[in-house]
């Protein structure tokens, strides 16, 4: 599955994943921006906040020593809607993205998700409710104990019946620039959407 990136501004991206999605993508470190995000958010889906599922991953700087370094990317998506929110560089964490992260009517979704979360809460004291690890979600709704042990490209190709590529290089590169290059940003709003779309349809059935 190729991954196309359009830039409208410097912060506003359009990302293609393959020939069926076009995710608006916000790279930001501003907290009005994150406002602004969460208000988009909360008014286009006002009618089922009830049941919202938020695709959430992170990134941070790769460490080859028993030291880690902090997070330094905090993504959510839900539809086709992205937030690339750059931690390290914010001016301050908006109470608006606490308050979302802590929603109950929400539901967070994602690959080891409880590890995001304890980095979160460790690292910038950001506390997420409700959250829900995609391969135990795949694995009840699909019968499959095999899920448990998936990668997200593997629940990518078994839930959507996509290839994702997943560069290591990109992986692994740093994440910690206050200029992400676009295949970073690429990467970065691919985990958040695949993570959002794979609990969407296995939370409907549809898959």
């Amino acid at each position: 599955m190729t991954t196309e990136i359009t830039q409208h501004s410097e912060c506003f991206f359009s990302i293609r994943i393959g020939n069926i999605y076009n995710v608006h993508t916000t790279v930001t470190a501003s907290a009005d921006q994150v406002f602004a995000w969460i208000s988009d958010i909360l008014q286009i889906h006002r009618y089922r906040l009830h049941h919202l599922v938020v695709g959430i991953d992170i990134e941070w700087r790769p460490s080859f020593s028993r030291y880690q370094n902090p997070v330094a990317l905090l993504q959510l998506c839900v539809g086709h809607r992205c937030l690339i929110f750059q931690l390290l560089y914010s001016d301050f964490i908006p109470q608006d993205l606490a308050d979302f992260l802590v929603d109950d009517r929400f539901t967070f979704v994602g690959v080891g998700i409880e590890g995001d979360v304890e980095r979160l809460a460790d690292d910038l004291n950001l506390l997420v409710f409700n959250t829900v690890d995609l391969r135990e979600l795949a694995a009840q709704r699909m019968g499959r104990d095999d899920m448990r042990r998936k990668g997200l490209a593997s629940l990518a190709m078994e839930v959507l019946g996509v290839q994702v590529n997943k560069p290591r290089r990109v992986q692994m590169s740093d994440w910690s620039r206050y200029v992400l290059n676009l295949d970073q940003i690429k990467y970065a709003c691919a985990d958040a959407f695949l993570s959002f779309e794979i609990g969407r349809r296995l939370f409907a059935g549809n898959f």
